[in-house]
C-alpha cells in the first residue's frame, strides 16, 4: 500500500511524508496538503465533475469518523476503491486528536464564516487553514460540490444518526440531497434557517457546496465503535467515489426533518440548564416547561408545539450556542 495511504498514521504521530505526491496502480494521484489533508485526484479520462471533500476530527475524540475516513483512504491506496471524483480528505485539529479531547483550547467548529480572525490561539489558525484548503479545492469551476463534516456526539441521542443541513439567503435546500443522505443512513435531518459558524456553513455559504454536518452515534475512543453502525454511510460515499451511485428517486419516506426553533444562548457564568447531565439528543419537551436560566432573571421557556432539545452543552464559553431548540417539520419548501 501507497505510504499516503497511511495519513491517519502519519497524522497523529505528527509526522510528514517522506513522499508528497504517489500515483496508485490505477492512475490515481495521492498528494498530501498539510498536515490531516489528502487530495485524491482521479486520471483525467476517469474524472466525473464531482468533487467531494470529507472531514472528519474537528473535535478530536470523535473517532469514528476519523476511522472511517481512515478506511476510505487506505482502500484508495490499495487500489481496491476506484475513485472517478477528485477527494479532499480532511482531518480537522490532529492535536487534539492526537491528545484525544474535542479540543485544546477553544472549539474549532465554532470559527468558520470569519469567526477565527476575531480570535487568535492554534485552533483558529487550524479553522483559518481549513478553510483555505476548502476554498482551494472547490475553486475548479462547472464541477458538481459535495461536502460532509462528519461527527460523533458527546452524549446519546433518541435519533442516533442525523444530519445538519446550513442555511443560506435565497438558496433552497434539495430534495435530492435529503434522498441521498437517507440512504446514507440518516433517520432525520435538521433544516437550519440562520447563519451559522461551523465548517460544513463555510462550504454551504461561501464555496457554494451541498454541505452537511453528520452525527453519526455517540463518541469514544480508537478501536471501541463496534457500535456505532456506519455500514450504510460507507457504502453510499464509496457509491459517490466511484461514481456508481444508483439513481435517487427523492423519496423521503421514514426521513424526519426538524427546523431550528430557537438557539439557546449562554450569556454569564450563571447559566444553568434544567435538564439532566444525561438528557439525549432529540429529548422532547413539555410547553411551558423552563429549559434554562441564566443571570438577571433571564429564562427560556418552552413555547413551541413538539418541541425537542440538541446539543444542550452549558460548559461553552458565554455568548456561543448552549442547545437548540427545534421542532418538526415538512418537506413542503424543498427545492
Amino acid at each position: 500500500m501507497l505510504a499516503l495511504g497511511k495519513l491517519l498514521e502519519l497524522t497523529l504521530a505528527g509526522r510528514e511524508p517522506a513522499e508528497k505526491t504517489q500515483l496508485t496502480v490505477e492512475g490515481v494521484r495521492m498528494r498530501w496538503m498539510g498536515e490531516g489533508a489528502l487530495e485524491v485526484r482521479p486520471p483525467e479520462v476517469r474524472d466525473n465533475g464531482t468533487d467531494l471533500l470529507l472531514s472528519a476530527g474537528i473535535h478530536g475524540n470523535e473517532t469514528a469518523p476519523i476511522e472511517l475516513l481512515d478506511e476510505l483512504i487506505r482502500s484508495i491506496a490499495r487500489g481496491d476503491l476506484k475513485p472517478r471524483a477528485r477527494i479532499l480528505f480532511l482531518f480537522g485539529n490532529p492535536d487534539a486528536m492526537r491528545r484525544g479531547t474535542r479540543f485544546v483550547e477553544q472549539d474549532v467548529n465554532r470559527l468558520f464564516n470569519g469567526r477565527h480572525e476575531q480570535s487568535g490561539g492554534a485552533e483558529a489558525l487550524r479553522a483559518c487553514e481549513l478553510e483555505h484548503l476548502a476554498a482551494s479545492f472547490f475553486s475548479l469551476p462547472d464541477r458538481y460540490r459535495l461536502h460532509y463534516d462528519l461527527h460523533t456526539a458527546i452524549r446519546g441521542s433518541k435519533i442516533e444518526q442525523f444530519a445538519l443541513y446550513p442555511w443560506k439567503e435565497g438558496r433552497q435546500h434539495s430534495r435530492l440531497e435529503l434522498a441521498r443522505l437517507r440512504a446514507a443512513g440518516m433517520s432525520a435531518v435538521l433544516l437550519q434557517n440562520k447563519p451559522s459558524i461551523v465548517f460544513s456553513a463555510y462550504t454551504y455559504d461561501q464555496l457554494g457546496a451541498e454541505a452537511f454536518t453528520l452525527e453519526l452515534g455517540k463518541a469514544r475512543p480508537f478501536g471501541q465503535n463496534q457500535q456505532v453502525n456506519l455500514a450504510p454511510l460507507r457504502l453510499r460515499l464509496e457509491q459517490i467515489i466511484e461514481g456508481r451511485e444508483p439513481e435517487l428517486d427523492e423519496n423521503l419516506e421514514g426521513l424526519q426533518l426538524f427546523s431550528v426553533a430557537r438557539e439557546v444562548i449562554k450569556r454569564t457564568d450563571a447559566f444553568t440548564f434544567n435538564l439532566a447531565d444525561a438528557v439525549e439528543n432529540f429529548s422532547p419537551l413539555e410547553k411551558g416547561y423552563v429549559l434554562a436560566e441564566d443571570a438577571g432573571g433571564s429564562r427560556w421557556v418552552v413555547e413551541e408545539e413538539g418541541a425537542r432539545i440538541i446539543f444542550p452543552n452549558p460548559k461553552v464559553k458565554n455568548g456561543l450556542r448552549a442547545g437548540i431548540l427545534i421542532v418538526p417539520t415538512d418537506a413542503g419548501s424543498l427545492g
